[in-house]
This record gives structure tokens, sequence and C-alpha cells, in this order.
């Protein structure tokens, strides 16, 4: 599992709670980056149904493997969740000091 820290954590704003998860090394190379990642998790955990605005959506915050190190645009993370626009999946991906960082705790 070069490039990735092995834990997920789980945030639920609703009752003020969080958990690590160890990610499954299988699912991490299957999808790769953290688009895939996120993507990963909403298809299998989110109910399409679901209103975008509802607390049941997920906002998912994912680093790539390349996230930390010297590759280019490896200073990236994405954030992925349903639309309020479109009711789709959306994503989005921005860069800095964070995804480094989001990283160096282990996530």
């Amino acid at each position: 599992m070069h490039g990735w820290k092995g834990k997920i954590l789980r945030v639920d704003l609703n009752t003020r709670s969080m958990n690590e998860e160890k990610l499954n090394p299988d699912i991490a190379k299957d999808t790769i980056g953290g688009r895939g990642l996120g993507i990963y998790y909403m298809n299998k955990e989110l109910d399409p149904l679901c209103k975008p605005l509802s607390p049941e959506n997920m906002m998912i915050m994912a680093a790539g493997p390349l996230t930390g190190t010297g590759a280019p645009t490896g200073a990236r993370y994405m954030v992925m969740t349903k639309s309020p626009l479109t009711g789709a999946v959306t994503c989005s991906n921005s860069g800095g000091y964070f995804p480094t960082e989001l990283k160096k705790a282990g996530y």
C-alpha cells in the first residue's frame, strides 16, 4: 500500500462522534486515487434517494497516494458530495498545505 496511510477517519456531525477504521488495501488499489476512493464509498454507503442538503448526505475529503510527495500535483485532495444543484455526485479538488497535513496526520 505504498502512498496510502491505511486509515479512514469518519466524522458524524449529527452525533459529534469520530472513529477510525482501517482502509482495505484491495479497495485502495482498485480505486487508485482520492477521487476513486471517495466515489467508491459514496456508491457503497449513500442512499441515492437522500436529499443533498439532508444530514444523510456524505461529504468525503480524500487524499490520493501521491499527496504529500514531490510528484507534480502532489499537493491536492478531493472533496465529494451529492450536489444540491444537480442531485448527482460532484467532485472538486483543492491544494495547498491542507492535503499534505491530512496525509501527515495518517489519513
